[in-house]
């Protein structure tokens, strides 16, 4: 949009001398090292000035600015083509406009007039400007005026922009006492535009509010001394041409489009948004040796498979469930360094009488909850004790599951039912009976859909003596995730052939929907923003084993990660990293696999583990370069990035993205128990009184070559 020539002599008439609204009090020197002479970014040599004209010009030496002499007129600057560069497909008009906005944006007023009146562009016309006054000062009949005259034509959009300013015009009149008034627009500009109804009654059902400050609260808008004049603004900018009226901080959300690319482009990307890392300068590239991928610690107090494990939402404590009938409640030094840090059993819960196959954290960490074959215990955090214990359920629990607003937990079990509870352990409410025997089951974080996956009897299977072995006998192996029972849930007499996920309404507790899936379903979790679910699927008769990405808006498997083995275990995948970017999963061939979660893309595969399954994962919720693993091996790991002096060892590297295949399909699990820091066994790592450390000082002894370094190196594919 170019200067016309009253636009030009009001961008003139911005003088150098006059007061600034913000930046530089002078005039900008010379740039690029050049001394009044620069290289325009076309791709033409254009000398010229410092933005002077008459042979005036405002000198600086040695950082010092020197007097001005003269009228401040800025000197208009004409360059051939129309894109920004010879070679470039970019618009130097559109541009430079968005410059000047951003200049605006920042406070530098007077660069900007400089960039409008040197390059001939304005950023908008006196239109937009009259039509922006309009609404920031609550002109309303002058505003719907100016709208049209900003190419918004007769048609929806027309319509549907008058409707928001009558509303915001409906409510600022409501919320000065102007009864009357409002009662005026809603009759005479609102009605009229035949709104849906209910939206009409609702906007007339606020003329009840006692106060302002009620009537606010109602609509969640924060009136006219608030930001509500922008936002609408922002509001109406959907039905203006962008040409004509820019979408505000246009350059700022370009610059987030391509730090948001950047971000998705960087397979190892676990570095929050706070962090300084991010430059304009650079383009955005987490480095690997960021990433954890060693074991720092191993906890071998177990004396058994550990089926489960979760963080507490502090990430102070660390949780596992286990074969031996004992959930253990681990205290971590999360504020020293990992070589030093001190992994100690707070409390070890043995009030069980069966195995422990699910553990799960209250949202203040208070209590923990433990599911040992049909019974859910309560236990105190903090002292250890337990509190009650529930045996509602007539089969094994298989899954605990905390309300979002920490006022409950939901259960769910191979009996098909799922039970909501109060946090005290009191029965609030119970679905109707499931369709499916529930293997796991989530709550959406947004608090509107409750997730449950499990096996789905099939008509054509009779009910009795053989559905009842789908329970996995009566041994409590059904919820323990290393039995070999858990996948399938028992003999195959009775197998069900297929499973299920099926979407609840939270509120309701009525079936949204139910969806179908090949191979035995073992494990969900919910992506933060309640748009994704994470489902395991076992192979042991069906397709291969995947972990599948599900849009539950969509209800359509948007992405598979694949490399790892689950036949006949129950595996359990989770979210990690910054922003769930990770996908983080055990295997039977004793592994632990990362994918990144957008591509699909498998990251490593890290090895370390004893024989047997790696059942259960978690990623930390407050050090995002840590998480958890467990293992038949009756182990616990923590992963976390290499060391510095780990990296400056020589070593030979291993991709292992290359392997992937081949690790997958090896019975006994590729590289198990070689080139592991213990190499005289896990239990190696624990100190005589059950305490684990990070392997620094004072760790305990080791017969392993790396224990000089501080870290056991818990992968051969992620060093050497």
């Amino acid at each position: 949009m170019r200067l016309t020539e009253s636009d030009r002599d009001s961008a003139l008439s911005v003088s150098l001398d006059s007061a600034l609204e913000a930046g530089p009090s002078f005039p900008p020197g010379p740039s690029n090292g050049h001394n009044g002479v620069a290289t325009k970014s076309n791709g033409f040599s254009v000398p010229y000035t410092n933005g002077t004209s008459n042979g005036v010009a405002h000198a600086e030496v040695d950082g010092v600015a020197s007097e001005r002499h003269g009228p401040s007129s800025i000197s208009r600057v004409s360059l051939p083509g129309r894109t920004l560069y010879d070679d470039s497909y970019v618009d130097r008009e559109e541009f430079v406009r968005l410059v000047i906005q951003s200049l605006r944006d920042v406070g530098y007023m007077e660069s900007a007039a400089t960039l409008e009146a040197e390059s001939g562009y304005i950023m908008e016309t006196p239109e937009v400007a009259e039509f922006r006054r309009c609404i920031l000062d609550a002109s309303w009949n002058s505003a719907e005026l100016a709208l049209m005259r900003l190419g918004v034509t007769e048609g929806e959009g027309l319509w549907e922009a008058k409707f928001l300013i009558a509303k915001q015009k409906y409510l600022e009149y409501l919320e000065a006492g102007k009864t009357t008034a409002a009662l005026h627009v809603l009759r005479n500009e609102l009605a009229p535009l035949n709104p849906e109804l209910d939206h009409l009654h609702a906007l007339s059902s606020l003329m009840m509010c006692s106060d302002p400050a009620e009537l606010r609260h109602q609509v969640g808008w924060d009136g006219a001394g608030g930001t509500s004049r922008r936002r609408l603004l922002m509001d109406l900018q959907r039905y203006i041409p962008s040409s004509v009226m820019i979408p505000q901080r246009r350059f700022a959300t370009l610059l987030e489009q391509a730090r948001a690319y950047q971000q998705s482009r960087c397979l190892y990307h676990n570095v929050p948004l706070r962090n300084q890392t991010y430059s304009l300068y650079t383009d955005h590239m987490c480095d690997r040796d960021a990433f954890p991928r060693v074991t720092t610690a191993v906890l071998s107090v177990h004396e058994d498979e550990v089926w489960n494990l979760e963080w507490s939402h502090s990430g102070r404590y660390l949780a596992t469930a286990s074969k031996d009938k004992t959930a253990i409640i681990w205290r971590v030094e999360l504020d020293r360094d990992p070589r030093f840090r001190v992994y100690s059993p707070e409390f070890t819960l043995r009030d069980h009488e069966y195995p422990v196959g699910c553990v799960s954290w209250s949202l203040d960490d208070s209590i923990l909850l433990t599911a040992s074959e049909n019974r859910i215990t309560l236990w105190n955090a903090r002292t250890g004790s337990r509190v009650r214990t529930l045996e509602q359920h007539t089969e094994v629990v298989t899954a605990l599951a905390w309300l979002p607003d920490g006022s409950g937990f939901i259960s769910g079990g191979l009996d098909r039912r799922i039970i909501l509870w109060d946090a005290d352990g009191k029965m609030r409410d119970t679905w109707a009976r499931t369709p499916i025997r529930v293997t796991d089951l989530m709550v959406t974080p947004d608090f509107t859909r409750l997730v449950a996956v499990g096996m789905y009897d099939v008509p054509s299977i009779p009910q009795g003596p053989a559905a009842s072995q789908d329970a996995g006998g009566t041994s409590g192996a059904g919820a323990g995730a290393g039995t070999g029972a858990g996948a399938a849930g028992g003999a195959s007499g009775g197998r069900v052939s297929e499973t299920r996920i099926i979407i609840y309404d939270l509120a309701t507790k009525q079936p949204e929907s139910t969806i179908r899936l090949e191979g035995e379903l073992t494990s969900v979790k919910i992506s933060q923003d309640s748009q994704y679910a994470l489902i395991n699927r076992a192979s042991e008769l069906g397709p291969p084993a995947e972990i599948q990405l599900l849009d539950l808006s969509t209800e359509q498997v948007v992405r598979k990660y694949t490399g790892h083995s689950q036949a006949k275990h129950v595996i359990r995948s989770c979210f990690g990293g910054v922003e769930g970017n990770f996908v983080l999963s055990g295997s039977e061939d004793g592994n632990v696999y990362i994918w990144h979660r957008d591509t699909g893309a498998l990251l490593e595969v890290l090895s370390g583990h004893g024989e047997g399954s790696v059942n259960s994962v978690a990623w930390n919720p407050v050090n995002e370069r840590m998480f958890a693993s467990c293992s038949d091996d009756r182990t616990v790991r923590i992963w976390e990035a290499p060391p510095a002096e780990a990296l400056a060892a020589p070593a030979v590297e291993v991709d292992v993205r290359e392997h992937a295949d081949e690790q997958h399909e090896l019975e006994s699990g590729k590289g198990k128990g070689k080139g592991r820091w213990d190499a005289a066994g896990p239990s190696t790592a624990a100190s005589s009184s059950g305490t684990s450390m990070g392997f620094g000082a004072g760790a305990g002894s080791s017969s392993s070559p790396d224990a000089e370094s501080g870290y056991g190196i818990g992968s051969t594919t992620a060093l050497f």
